[in-house]
């Protein structure tokens, strides 16, 4: 599916792009994949000095910062060094979880090739998240994800620490959602396999809170996309 970069644009002004990223693209150029459907390469296509400010997962979705020229980038690169930048994810997760200003300060390191990570007290690098529950259904919860520092699966990691893995998240722990489970009376047809109704890691990126180049300090927020949106509404509708 082609994507047109210019639908994806919630905020633009001469330093920088904010996004609301799609689930299954990646923000850089991948090793023997589909080149042309990079973050980075659809930016470069619509502006050609276009840097992404930093990075999201292929699989989350949301807001995402692409700087416009040089100066842009040292900007918002010194905002992140020094942790000015505000980040909030939502997740969905599985379990019923009460959560207000939950800290998890725990290491991370490197597993399999570099495609997950995994608590090391040890070797790890410093990593913070903080966790705030937002909604409470039946099985779920809506959670809102704050990382301090920003490490590969950081928000992944830490919650399957709490026992509060997010949804469709088979690496860290997390279960498919399946409709039959929410719903007390669902009838799946016959000789069909019922799906999970997020196709992927149920985590999106937001907002992002950062300094524009003129002094203002500026929330960026990214709405959730159609899957996201509907394993909402239907944990709402069965809860």
């Amino acid at each position: 599916m082609k994507l047109n970069f210019e639908d994806l644009i919630v905020f633009e002004n001469d330093d920088y792009i904010l996004i609301n990223k799609p689930a299954n693209i990646a923000s850089l150029d991948e090793r023997n994949a589909d080149k042309s459907q990079s973050i980075l390469r659809l930016a470069k296509a619509y502006h050609p000095d276009a840097q992404l400010g930093h990075r999201l997962d292929k699989g989350t979705s949301g807001i995402l910062a692409i700087a416009k020229n040089p100066a842009a980038y040292r900007h918002l690169a010194m905002q992140f060094e020094h942790r000015e930048v505000t980040k909030r994810y939502h997740a969905v997760v599985d379990g019923i979880h009460d959560f207000e200003g939950i800290s998890v300060y725990l290491p991370i390191s490197p597993i399999k090739d570099g495609t997950a990570v995994k608590i090391d007290r040890q070797k790890g690098k410093e990593a913070e998240t903080i966790f705030n529950t937002l909604k409470v259904y039946r099985m779920h919860t809506l959670m809102e994800c704050l990382p301090i520092t920003g490490r590969m699966h950081q928000i992944r990691v830490h919650l399957m620490c709490l026992k509060a893995p997010i949804a469709n998240d088979p690496t860290y722990g997390g279960k498919p959602v399946f409709l039959s489970d929410l719903k007390r009376k669902f009838n799946l047809k016959k000789d069909t396999e019922e799906q999970s109704l997020i196709q992927r890691v149920a985590l999106h990126a937001r907002s992002l809170t950062f300094t524009l180049l003129d002094g203002e300090r500026t929330i960026f927020e990214a709405p959730y996309p159609k899957d996201f949106e509907v394993l909402v509404k239907q944990l709402e509708k069965n809860s």
